[in-house]
């Protein structure tokens, strides 16, 4: 289990959710991981310690994605601390819904900044670095809202749906350095958004996914794993993992 070796890899936002089970997966397969946080800076130090003792390389960094200076700080640590950098998964993302006629500007702002700004901010900090190691792979965290819209989440719809435009575009650029670029796009996933929902909503929910279960973060974080092990001959996809509740 070790096609990772010598790898290294950021995942933002991952010290909860689907960015945590991705960190320990890549981590699994022998990958050299950075962790990163805005807030949680316990349940992050708590992943690493975990990884640790297991005897896996890994770094904490703290840094806010929504803002450009911050991006570049957290590629810079992760290239001082294990010389090089092979993959970036942009995960990191916060949602504040609420009806288009009730949103603030705010709102939209932050979920437009942490969930769509932080993927340009975080690949042009990267990529100059993936260009020097020969190549890298890119996995954009998109979703099955930016695909089919949902009431009360039109800034993190625009959000997610505007990661699968900029991923096609960046698959377009930077196939010619050996650079893929993909966006996955989950569905309804056994993360905090998901069970702090009411069980009516829950339910209502799972009656349009023809698979008839949420999906586990661990699935996430294999697909997310194929992609930058086996996925050579595969950019600027936008992949569904979501039961069949959306096809395209």
């Amino acid at each position: 289990m070790s096609c990772l070796t010598d790898k290294v890899a950021i995942v933002t936002g991952s010290s909860r959710g689907l960015g945590r089970a991705i960190a320990r997966e890549l981590s699994d397969h022998g990958a050299k991981v950075v962790i990163n946080y805005y807030q949680s800076k316990e349940p992050a130090e708590q992943l690493a310690a975990e990884l640790k003792k297991m005897g896996r390389e890994c770094l904490v960094v703290q840094a806010g994605v929504a803002h450009p200076d911050e991006c570049q700080r957290l590629v810079e640590e992760t290239v001082k601390a294990f010389g090089g950098l092979d993959i970036l998964v942009n995960n990191a993302g916060v949602n504040r819904d609420r009806t288009i006629r009730r949103m603030t500007a705010e709102e939209w702002r932050e979920v437009l900044a942490t969930d769509l700004d932080s993927v340009f901010y975080c690949t042009y900090a990267a990529v100059p670095h993936m260009i020097e190691r020969g190549g890298g792979r890119i996995v954009n965290m998109s979703s099955i809202v930016g695909q089919m819209g949902n009431p009360g989440q039109s800034n993190y719809a625009a959000a997610k749906a505007g990661i699968v435009g900029f991923s096609k575009s960046a698959a377009q650029e930077l196939a010619r350095f050996n650079i893929t670029v993909n966006a996955l796009c989950p569905g309804f996933i056994e993360t905090e958004m998901v069970t702090n929902l009411t069980e009516d909503v829950q339910k209502a929910l799972l009656a349009k996914i023809p698979l008839g279960r949420f999906g586990k973060p661990e699935e996430v974080a294999r697909l997310t794993r194929f992609l930058v092990t086996e996925g050579e001959y595969i950019t600027g996809a936008q992949v569904n993992i979501n039961g069949g509740m959306y096809l395209q």
